[in-house]
């Protein structure tokens, strides 16, 4: 279990964010800057125990860290990975990518081949997604897509590439953009270089001020992945977990941010928080010493 707490110390003219967190019963701490320093240009910390500024972020992934990271991997092999994220890709809830997936790897693994016809005859069966029976929406479009991935997936020397070859290699795949393809980078090889620049990611980004309101990956994937990555190594975490704790975090909030402060403009002296607090499982207690 977690401890958050917030702790601003003057040092120098300067105030510190203490993030202590409990990890397997002995306190371990994580400084954090003033919440009005940059962490870019025009991109304020903000403090830790707020939610959605860049330093509620940094306490997150260093908590996850903590807790052992993540694990990426939803198949064994490329073609697999290929297939979890094709099939799961964009206006496929997550759910129903799974449960579809799920469906098309017991026959990749049973069978020496599956073709775009098989694909889409498992995919034309409705999926149980909970308690519910759900139809794939995609089943005549997906199947196609990667039934001819399948049978040219051989032709990419995983081995030889580096995670940007490999992601390149990957939208040369039909169905196949550059998110999905880092998708798969990242669940293959835990990749810090790539992103996965999904909707709940680029409303985190708008939120914290890393993208402009009119941010689309369709019209500038690479400018905004670089302005995701250069935020992460400036503020010293890891891409990949980033991606992950923001999507999942921001698919629970929904799509109105409702209630909860801008991130910018934090006060260094304010000890009242303001806006929403951070997770649940996070006790936070702010003060100036």
């Amino acid at each position: 279990m977690f401890h958050g707490m917030n702790i601003m110390h003057k040092s120098s003219g300067h105030f510190m964010q203490h993030v202590i967190s409990l990890h397997n019963g002995i306190p371990v701490r994580r400084l954090l800057p003033d919440p009005a320093e940059p962490v870019l240009p025009g991109v304020p910390w903000g403090r830790f125990d707020e939610a959605l500024t860049p330093a509620f972020w940094a306490a997150q992934v260093w908590m996850k860290e903590l807790a052992g990271g993540e694990s990426f991997g939803l198949g064994d092999t490329l073609a697999e990975e290929v297939a979890a994220c094709l099939l799961g890709g964009h206006g496929a809830p997550a759910e129903v990518g799974l449960a579809a997936y799920g469906r098309v790897r017991e026959a990749m693994r049973g069978q020496a081949a599956v073709d775009a016809g098989a694909i889409e005859a498992m995919l034309t069966i409705p999926l149980k997604v909970g308690q519910r029976m759900v139809r794939y929406r995609f089943a005549r479009q997906r199947s196609r897509q990667l039934g001819e991935c399948l049978a040219r997936i051989a032709d990419i020397d995983e081995a030889t590439l580096d995670d940007i070859s490999l992601r390149d290699a990957l939208t040369q795949l039909p169905g196949i953009g550059p998110k999905t393809a880092s998708w798969v980078v990242r669940n293959r090889r835990a990749s810090d270089e790539v992103a996965i620049l999904d909707v709940h990611i680029v409303r985190a980004c708008v939120h914290i001020g890393i993208f402009g309101a009119g941010a689309t990956p369709a019209r500038d994937y690479a400018g905004l992945e670089s302005r995701f990555i250069g935020f992460c190594r400036a503020a010293g975490i890891r891409a990949s977990l980033l991606d992950a704790l923001m999507w999942r975090t921001m698919r629970s909030v929904g799509p109105s941010l409702a209630g909860l402060r801008p991130a910018s403009n934090p006060s260094s002296t304010q000890v009242r928080s303001r806006g929403k607090r951070a997770c649940p499982g996070v006790v936070a207690r702010a003060g100036t010493i």
